[in-house]
């Protein structure tokens, strides 16, 4: 039990940061502007079990395509950080709308598909897929199929609690962008685009350490 719990928290502190569903709502409400509420709800609903599959393949499968590929994990998170770090820097400059209203002009009334760009980059980008690659990497090199199960529950259990937080966050989207205002919105996608612009860079430091380990 205490593995479970250790590989859950592991799992979903690691991947909370990155995916960042808090300050990826009030994006996911501007991309959606012109749906209505039915219908934003149901790509909220399609874009958590994206985000799920596509960081389950990512935990379980992820280090494997690596492998086949000649791919060293250290490239994919200097690759994926310096991916993170370019978003992070456009959207901290950017002067999109945050606030969810209703776009004037000619703007195109249409609604974006729920896994590009709802799903990936926005809620699951090469930053999270590196991490969640990263903790499959981390899983216990032993033939024993009880520490490998304990590993792959508590995985799975932390990735299920991921997505769920993915779609609470896009579900209410709407009522917390009206409760915090316009201001309050743009102080938090802000915020929330400093953060992910240290997260990329962090990335990028560990991963050429890493690359630099195994060049010695």
């Amino acid at each position: 039990m205490i593995a479970i719990v250790n590989t859950f928290v592991l799992c979903y502190a690691a991947l909370f940061p990155i995916v960042n569903p808090v300050g990826s709502a009030p994006l996911f409400l501007g991309l959606t502007q012109f749906a209505g509420d039915k219908l934003r709800n149901a790509l909220a609903r399609r874009v958590a079990i994206n985000s799920f599959f596509l960081l389950l393949g990512s935990v379980f499968v992820g280090s494997h395509v690596l492998e086949f590929f000649g791919i060293s994990l250290p490239v994919v998170r200097i690759g994926g950080g310096l991916v993170v770090t370019a978003f992070g820097w456009k959207l901290l400059n950017s002067d999109a709308r945050l606030d969810g209203d209703h776009a004037t002009g000619d703007a195109p009334s249409t609604v974006p598909d729920a896994f590009y760009p709802l799903t990936m980059p926005l809620t699951v980008g090469p930053g999270s897929i590196s991490v969640a690659m990263t903790l499959g990497s981390q899983r216990p090199k032993v033939a024993d199929f009880y520490t490998l199960a304990l590993f792959g529950y508590g995985a799975i259990v932390g990735i299920v609690a991921i997505a769920a937080t993915v779609y609470l966050c896009y579900r209410f989207a709407e009522a917390t962008v009206a409760a915090l205002g316009k201001s309050g919105t743009n102080v938090v996608v802000r915020l929330s685009a400093f953060i992910m612009l240290c997260i990329g860079i962090q990335i990028v430091v560990s991963g050429w350490k890493d690359l630099g380990l195994s060049l010695n």
